[in-house]
């Protein structure tokens, strides 16, 4: 009896416990960790979870939700991709389209510089991130007259001494001849991470491996620890083997277990810490991959995964910003402008669109053919 009396207790410690856990990550977040799996295809991550080879991302599925996210306008490329999660918006307001054409995103949009806005300096913006380009590069816009016979390469300016020092930062030939009243110039929109990178206290691109992006998180987590704060993670290793071995290939499914693995020691580090019932986690993917294929010409298809257990719906890649400001306490539909996307925490106001199998031709065109699903390498 007396056994079975201890055993209840014990159980009722740990429930409530539980209980307290829940309703601590249920009230508003002291910090945000948002995690990038760049290039993660959905259907292979819900197979890799199938094989158990996910545990990461289950366990914070199990604590909140894993939720379908399709990706309805702008490319299914990082550029796009990043620039619409890092602000809540469609390119028609960024400017950001795809990886070749794209601008400066104008300033006050991005999650960074609407957090430091609210909370003030106090507060930490952190970004740590894997690739040197298309996500991340900070390069100025500016504009130049060509004088005779100057080349454009030679008209360019020296790269910014910050962007130049940054692992991986390699010469970018940048810009475009434009004429205006018979003059020339080098012109050149700028980098969309270009403006909102001035608002974070960190921001490092170029890390490239998984190790080295992770290792460089934890690092900052122990500097920034007393304070509130906004990590984003950027893994770049999944993308990188898609393009070299393919989406099916054993090394595509050995990066999606590295993205797991980095953001468990991630959690790790929060949780010996003390933080990580004070902090929401968010994984999510700029675009997918085509099936089988080396490429993303369309791979609408991604995920959010979260421990944040007020996550009640599917929705759009423009979503992604919106339910990690409303979580700070902030009211994304009050934001000039108002944001694209909405609060995933919330019943959508506005139609949740899906993308559709395969992408809509131009006029006179037939559809492309999607390629047949094949089963995921094993790891």
């Amino acid at each position: 009896m007396r056994k079975v009396l201890v055993f209840l207790a014990v159980a009722a410690i740990l429930a409530a416990a539980g209980w307290a856990q829940a309703a601590a990550r249920d009230e508003a977040p002291k910090n945000i960790i948002l995690f990038g799996w760049d290039g993660a295809q959905r259907e292979h991550v819900h197979q890799c979870l199938e094989r158990g080879e996910l545990p990461t991302l289950k366990r914070l599925s199990e604590e909140g939700a894993l939720v379908a996210v399709d990706v309805v306008n702008g490319a299914t490329d990082t550029k796009a991709g990043w620039s619409q999660i890092l602000t809540g918006y469609n390119p028609e307001v960024t400017g950001v389209y795809s990886n070749g054409r794209y601008r400066d995103i104008p300033a006050g949009l991005s999650i960074f510089e609407r957090l430091k806005a609210k909370f003030g300096q106090d507060f930490v913006c952190v970004a740590t991130i894997g690739k040197s380009g298309h996500c991340g590069e900070i390069n100025a816009p500016f504009k130049k007259p060509l004088k005779e016979g100057q080349s454009p390469e030679d008209a360019a300016p020296a790269p910014d001494k910050k962007a130049a020092a940054q692992p991986g930062a390699g010469k970018q030939k940048l810009g475009k001849v434009v004429e205006e009243n018979g003059v020339k110039y080098l012109a050149f929109e700028g980098s969309p991470y270009y403006t909102m990178h001035k608002s974070c206290d960190v921001w490092e691109f170029g890390l490239a491996k998984d190790e080295k992006v992770g290792t460089r998180a934890i690092e900052l987590l122990d500097k920034y620890k007393d304070k509130p704060f906004f990590f984003f993670v950027h893994f770049a290793e999944v993308d990188h083997s898609g393009h070299q071995k393919g989406e099916n290939s054993k090394e595509y499914n050995d990066a999606l277990i590295s993205n797991d693995t980095w953001t468990g020691k991630i959690i790790d580090k929060l949780k010996e810490l003390g933080l990580y019932e004070k902090t929401q986690v968010y994984v999510t993917a700029d675009h997918g991959f085509d099936e089988d294929g080396k490429s993303h010409k369309y791979a609408p298809y991604v995920f959010l995964g979260t421990n944040d257990p007020k996550v009640c719906r599917a929705g759009m890649r423009q979503d992604v910003a919106p339910t990690v400001l409303a979580r700070f306490g902030l009211d994304p539909t009050k934001a000039q402008p108002p944001t694209d996307g909405e609060d995933l925490t919330k019943p959508a106001t506005k139609p949740v669109e899906k993308a559709p199998e395969k992408k809509a031709a131009p006029a006179g065109q037939p559809a492309p053919k999607k390629p047949k699903a094949a089963k995921k390498e094993a790891a």
